[in-house]
């Protein structure tokens, strides 16, 4: 049953977190990063001067380097969300709602796209020399490589990659459902079964006054 939600589902999931490992893969390939061991960091790619760019960072936290070096708290938050997934998927009836089915898709490629990261499954190891860590271990880090700013304005967001976008994408649908389709909407059943109370109220009334006629005559 919702066999083709199921396939949206873990269709979006898998393509976002591939997507994302293999475009870190390139461009850690590509720029490399000092931090890492046997790499040296080259110059971002300027795709357009002074408002985005591709450059490479390692985030040990959340989003704009919350909670460093908090590896097994977000390991652990991340496996939490994984489990509340796929319980409002099967047990919450959330694979019966086409928008919620797309929402989580997304949101699970993000989480898993970052948790690979940190689970240190990208095998890098820290170079000589970065501080907190010593030289050649392994690192449990995001890889962030999208840079989006306004120079001209101050503004510079933190670096991001395609796992976060999944999340924030995500996130927005949730917040449109919540917002716009929050309230089920009446099932056929519960709607005949409306109409036939009215009809059954409204015709009610009518049959004493039809046997007083016919008494009256």
């Amino acid at each position: 049953m919702y066999l083709r939600h199921w396939i949206v589902f873990l269709a979006l999931a898998a393509a976002g977190c591939t997507v994302d490992l293999w475009t870190k893969d390139w461009i850690f390939g590509k720029l490399g990063h000092y931090q890492i061991h046997g790499q040296l960091s080259e110059s971002p790619l300027i795709l357009i001067d002074g408002v985005f760019s591709l450059e490479t960072h390692l985030n040990e936290g959340a989003l704009f380097g919350i909670g460093q070096r908090q590896v097994a708290l977000f390991v652990s938050l991340s496996a939490i969300a994984v489990a509340g997934i796929l319980i409002w998927m099967i047990w919450g009836g959330a694979i019966h709602d086409r928008l919620l089915t797309i929402a989580l898709g997304l949101v699970m490629g993000g989480i898993l796209g970052n948790l690979y990261d940190r689970l240190g499954l990208a095998r890098l190891t820290w170079a000589h020399g970065v501080p907190g860590h010593r030289a050649g271990e392994p690192v449990y880090a995001v890889r962030d490589w999208l840079h989006f700013q306004i120079e001209s304005i101050g503004f510079d967001w933190a670096i991001f990659n395609i796992a976060d976008s999944l999340l924030v994408a995500g996130a927005a649908l949730l917040l449109w459902h919540a917002l716009w389709f929050g309230q089920p909407a009446e099932s056929d059943d519960a709607a005949s079964q409306g109409e036939a109370d009215a009809s059954a109220g409204s015709s009610g009334p009518l049959e004493p006054q039809a046997e007083l006629g016919a008494t009256g005559s």
